[in-house]
C-alpha cells in the first residue's frame, strides 16, 4: 500500500491492485495555499463539511463518497463512520466529526478527520485495531499536540501520520508539527509524500512517520 500526503488532512491512498482513495480533499483559499487537487480516486472520504475537507469535486475521475457514521461497502471495502466531534463541547462549537476506519492490502487504518476531543472508551473500542492512523496535531480547530499523542497512546497504532499542522502553505492559526513530535524517539522524516507499507515489515511500537506535503 502507498500513501501520499497531497497537503492538510487529504492523502491518496493506493492499493496494490491500484485501488485508490482519497480523504478530505481541501479546497484552494482561506489559508490554504496547496496546489489544486489533480489526482484521480475510486472513493474518497469526507470527514466533514468545512471547505478544507470536502472539496470532492476537485478529485478527477468517478469517485464514490463516503461520508456520515456507519458502515458503508464500497468496492468490496468496509468503510466504517464512527462519530466523533470536532470540538471538546461534544460539536457545540464546530459540529460532528466522523473518523473512519478501512483495511487495504490487510492493514487497518484511520483517519480521525478533524478530531478535537480525546476519545471516549466506546469510541476507542469502536475504532479497535489499527495499523495506521492519520492524527491531526495542529490544535485550534483540532486536538492540539499533548492530546493528539493522548489518542496515539489510547489507540497505539503502527504507525502514526501526523495531518493538519502548520506548514509554509497552511495559513491557519494552527501548531508546526514540531509540538507532536517533542521529546519522542520513534520518529522518522521522509523526504518526500509517499510512503509504502506492508503488513509484515510494520514496527512493533508505534512510529510517527512524518509526510512532506506533495505540492
Amino acid at each position: 500500500m502507498r500513501i501520499k500526503w497531497l497537503g492538510h488532512a487529504c492523502f491518496l491512498i493506493t492499493s496494490k491492485g491500484g485501488l485508490r482513495v482519497i480523504t478530505d480533499p481541501y479546497a484552494v483559499g482561506g489559508g490554504i495555499h496547496y496546489s489544486l487537487i489533480t489526482e484521480s480516486a475510486d472513493v474518497v472520504l469526507v470527514s466533514h463539511d468545512h471547505d478544507d475537507h470536502n472539496n470532492v469535486s476537485a478529485v478527477q475521475g468517478k469517485p464514490e463518497l463516503v461520508k456520515g457514521n456507519g458502515d458503508k461497502f464500497v468496492k468490496g471495502i468496509r468503510f466504517r463512520g464512527i462519530a466523533t466531534s470536532h470540538d471538546a463541547s461534544q460539536g457545540s462549537q464546530r459540529g460532528p466529526n466522523t473518523a473512519f476506519c478501512f483495511t487495504i492490502d490487510d492493514l487497518k487504518l484511520c483517519h480521525l478527520g478533524d478530531l478535537g476531543h480525546v476519545l471516549s472508551p466506546l469510541q476507542v473500542t469502536e475504532i479497535g485495531a489499527v495499523d495506521v492512523l492519520f492524527v491531526p496535531v495542529g490544535g485550534f480547530f483540532t486536538i492540539e499536540a499533548t492530546v493528539a499523542n493522548q489518542v496515539c497512546g489510547q489507540l497505539k497504532p503502527k504507525i502514526a501520520i501526523p495531518m493538519h499542522f502548520k506548514t509554509p502553505k497552511c495559513a491557519y492559526p494552527i501548531a508546526s508539527v514540531d509540538g507532536f513530535l517533542k521529546g519522542r524517539k520513534d520518529v522518522r522524516k521522509v523526504a518526500g509524500s509517499e510512503v509504502e507499507f506492508e503488513r509484515e515489515k510494520l514496527p512493533t511500537a508505534t512510529e510517527i512517520v512524518v509526510l512532506q506535503p506533495a505540492c
